[in-house]
């Protein structure tokens, strides 16, 4: 269900902050001190587990959200100078044919009975560490220290699981120095949360309880007391790594630099250290950026760069303490709260082609490095005593050259990526018992330019600086969201000149009011951005208002993922929320609003109204769907640095079906629909099916068909001077029809919760054949006209080989005009993407991965259809490249 955010609060009198610390009287359990071992072994037989205090008293967050809980659950704490301890006995009334339990890898769905304690360590109301454990033993933990929930974060703890008459028992230890909490030697209070799911009934139940329709959280966390940490744990650790690589690639064998055989190997390690038991510092020497899984195949036809989300260890780790707080818009695709840091900037592939223009001898081949060499990342992250959260990150890459194989057979290199330190910082300070948050980040990028080609082609530097604020009020029934930020670009004119005129900006736009200056030379640039959103968080009536903007200067792309600039977006929505069981349904949310979006210079870029509905059904299923319309509006994007122009206005429908999860079979079926007001129209459905024929072993398929079609694709645009109305460049478009058929598969097997076999494959035929190629009649209208039929010529030269290279299209406006010569864009895309993991925790922290990975590399051909038994059979029979490898790491603690 989407949640909803929110600036200031600072100013609010004591007496109405107070209220929104425990809104509700906090549950209370005491940790007790061991005089004795405890051997972990999932039994419960020590004396601790039958003296300490319990924890009791679970009542339903679902199904019927406030009354008991029909399952007993005591919940008992211990702690000695190394760790503490958890012991939960989950009753059950059915005995041990009650229980429901699965075999998964860490981390993920389990799907089966589980038990979950949550700490806010530092009692601030706003971080949390979730600890959470299956009656088979299955980790899942994740780290929300400083915001969020880290699920990469796998700290080195135990736990034994025992099923038995009664139902089951978890027993967990957990080492202090895994935690992160105030240095002191006095006696502490932690947030705490216990929840149980009872699979079977559906049922969820928690010791801190709210209702559906509260916000929840930290702030209403119980109390665990008791504690006293005498003992500073262990305040080191390290992870040496060892990674070998076998690389079979097909390729072109006259190329001098081509290994179809390749095998490299690497050496490295992490280090931590903790400065304080709330402050951590992380290095790495040499590391192993590597990701485990593939990225998946995408087919991208629009001006802006692919985002994919970063999946290396070192970075998701502690991502919490970056950043001014996350909000993503449902509705909108490019519309978003501030984003600070993307770290997979840090070590991108290389920028600048060593293929350059303008050299006395072409480059034939090149050896381009794949990635930037990481030599070396540290950050700082934690607490301070005065409850200042800080997080401190630098990195340095080395300075990447690709050599060359000039066509008269000689030799050279060219550097392609500069030496680059990437930095940010961010501190939060915690005020009113976390009602109020106020955070501050900054961020650089210095890059050597010593090449005069790389400095025409990259900035300098740059830096950012930003604020938010976040405040909740009315016992958390209101907040109030705010961020502000500020980028400077700087660089050579002709660089400067290329980020300027790319798709985050097109300053170059001839009917921009201030196209001189705009296009005057530059050695810098500065913008600012924002956001804002207010919102009433709980209650039956949900609503919010929101704005966002970014300045047409505004640029932090050298290291975050930034699109565009120049746009000033504001949306209200409001939330009827249905949260108690009726005979039709069990939650039912209704969602209505409207958005809109203008340039600075006051053109309506953006505007729609849309309606959601979600509904839980008696047998679990859920039901949504929406609706969006949008009118006609101005886009300053589509003729990619040209005059603005108009597109037709649109409706936009999704419905979205998921059956109870907790079946052995379980179902997901999409299907969406739209169309425009010009008769172009966009279909798709997806089926996601999993299987679970054992607990061990689950089986997913997620095939989906597409089918898209616009009447104003970009493809070209050339000198004319004829094209008065565009100040003498003609911008070209087409008819596009698109289709793609593909089939995400995954086959996981689980043999102990430390062994894990995982098979990802992806399949996946695209096509686009381009027609009716066309022109705006003029700026700001949404008539076009289409060669050979409302002017001008168009002929189309077939290739030699028509099956396997593409036609050349001619295109002339008549009238004297030039005629523009292109590459029949038609295409017909091919991939089959997948890996193998296999992944064994064979000591605590210690992990070793053989991983085989499988890209295929099948030539696309310019047909434009699909034609099902050919393509499919190409995706096994084309080349591909296959990567082997075994990562070993050691873990280490001192």
């Amino acid at each position: 269900m989407p949640r909803l955010t929110g600036l200031l609060a600072v100013l609010y009198a004591p007496s109405l902050i107070a209220q929104n610390i425990h809104p509700h009287t906090p549950p209370e359990v005491r940790a007790v001190q061991l005089r004795e071992p405890i051997h972990l072994d999932g039994k419960l037989d020590e004396g601790v587990w039958r003296t300490a205090p319990a924890a009791t008293g679970l009542r339903q967050a679902q199904p019927h959200s406030g009354d008991s809980a029909t399952q007993r659950t005591e919940v008992r704490f211990a702690y000695d100078d190394a760790a503490i301890y958890v012991g939960a006995r989950m009753y059950d009334d059915s005995g041990a044919r009650g229980v429901r339990t699965r075999l998964v890898r860490r981390d993920a769905d389990m799907n089966s009975d589980y038990f979950e304690v949550i700490f806010d360590t530092y009692h601030d109301h706003i971080g949390r560490l979730f600890f959470q454990v299956n009656p088979s033993g299955v980790k899942q933990d994740a780290n929300g220290l400083g915001g969020g929930g880290d699920q990469s974060w796998d700290p080195v703890w135990e736990v034994a699981t025992n099923i038995d008459s009664l139902g089951w028992t978890a027993e967990l230890r957990i080492p202090f120095s895994q935690l992160r909490y105030p240095a002191t030697s006095a006696e502490q209070t932690w947030g705490l949360q216990i929840r149980r799911q009872e699979n079977r009934l559906n049922e969820l139940s928690q010791w801190a309880w709210w209702r559906l329709d509260e916000t929840g959280g930290p702030s209403m966390f119980g109390h665990l007391q008791g504690l006293v940490i005498t003992h500073p744990p262990g305040r080191a650790e390290v992870t040496p790594y060892l990674v070998g690589r076998s690389s079979n690639v097909p390729g072109n064998r006259s190329d001098p630099f081509f290994d179809p055989h390749a095998l490299d190997g690497r050496v490295g390690g992490d280090a931590m250290y903790r400065v304080t038991s709330n402050l951590t510092l992380n290095a790495t020497v040499n590391p192993d950026f590597g990701q485990v899984e593939v990225d998946p195949a995408v087919v991208n036809l629009s001006a802006f760069e692919t985002f994919f989300d970063e999946k290396r260890p070192f970075f998701v780790e502690g991502a919490g303490y970056f950043g001014l707080g996350g909000f993503s818009c449902f509705f909108c695709s490019n519309v978003s709260s501030l984003s600070m840091l993307a770290t997979r900037r840090i070590g991108r592939p290389p920028q600048v082609s060593p293929f350059r223009a303008g050299l006395p001898t072409s480059v034939e081949y090149a050896d381009m490095p794949e990635n930037s060499t990481i030599l070396g990342a540290a950050k700082l992250t934690g607490r301070t005593p005065t409850g200042w959260s800080i997080g401190a990150l630098d990195a340095v890459t080395k300075r990447e050259r690709a050599p060359v194989d000039f066509t008269d057979a000689t030799r050279g290199q060219f550097e392609v990526e500069p030496a680059t330190n990437y930095f940010a910082a961010r501190a939060a300070k915690d005020l009113s018992g976390g009602a109020t948050q106020i955070k501050a980040m900054a961020t650089s990028v210095y890059r050597d330019l010593g090449d005069p080609y790389l400095q025409s082609r990259l900035s300098h530097h740059s830096e950012a600086f930003g604020v938010s604020s976040d405040s909740w009020w009315g016992k958390r029934t209101y907040r109030l969201m705010a961020q502000l930020a500020g980028t400077h670009v700087e660089g050579d004119t002709t660089a400067m000149r290329r980020i300027r005129f790319g798709s985050a900006h097109f300053f170059q736009r001839p009917d921009r009011p201030d196209t001189a200056d705009a296009r005057a030379p530059r050695t810098g640039m500065a913008g600012l951005g924002g956001y804002a959103r207010l919102s009433k968080e709980q209650g039956h009536w949900l609503w919010e208002v929101a704005t966002n903007f970014r300045t047409p200067a505004y640029n932090n792309n050298d290291i975050a993922f930034f699109s565009r600039a120049d746009y000033w977006w504001m949306s209200a929505n409001i939330f009827p929320l249905w949260t108690k069981p009726t005979k039709w349904y069990r939650q039912l949310l209704f969602i209505a609003g409207g958005q809109q979006q203008y340039t600075f210079d006051g053109d309506l870029n953006g505007r729609q109204g849309q309606l959601f509905g979600q509904l839980q059904t008696l047998s679990y299923w859920n039901l949504s769907g929406f609706w969006i319309h949008q009118p006609s509006v101005f886009d300053d994007r589509l003729t990619r640095g040209g005059p603005l122009v108009r597109v037709p206005a649109n409706d936009y429908y999704s419905l979205n079906v998921n059956t109870d999860s907790r079946k052995a079979v379980v179902g997901q079926f999409n299907a969406n629909y739209g169309c425009n007001t010009e008769g172009d129209c966009s279909k798709g459905a997806s089926l996601g099916l999993e299987l679970r024929p054992r607990s061990n072993v689950t089986v997913s398929l997620n095939p989906s068909v597409n089918r898209s079609e616009t009447g104003f694709q970009f493809v070209d645009s050339y000198a004319d001077q004829t094209a008065t109305s565009f100040s003498g460049t003609r911008y070209v478009f087409a008819h596009l029809m698109q289709r793609s058929v593909s089939m995400d598969t995954r086959f996981n097997v689980t043999f102990s919760p430390t062994t894990t076999l995982e098979l990802f494959v992806q399949p996946l035929i695209a096509t686009g054949a381009y027609s009716r190629y066309n022109v705006y009649a003029a700026p700001r209208t949404a008539q076009r006209l289409e060669y050979g039929k409302d002017f001008g010529t168009v002929v189309v030269q077939p290739a030699a080989n028509p099956s396997r290279d593409p036609a050349t299209i001619l295109l002339n406006a008549g009238g004297g005009a030039p005629t523009d010569t292109l590459t029949d864009p038609t295409f017909t895309f091919r991939s089959l993407r997948g890996n193998a993991v296999l992944r064994w925790e064979y000591r605590p922290g210690s992990t070793l991965f053989a991983v085989w990975t499988r890209s295929s590399r099948i030539p696309d051909l310019p047909r434009g259809d699909i034609r099902f038994g050919d393509d499919a059979s190409a995706l096994f029979r084309g080349p591909s490249e296959n990567i082997f490898l075994v990562k070993m790491t050691y873990w280490l603690g001192f």
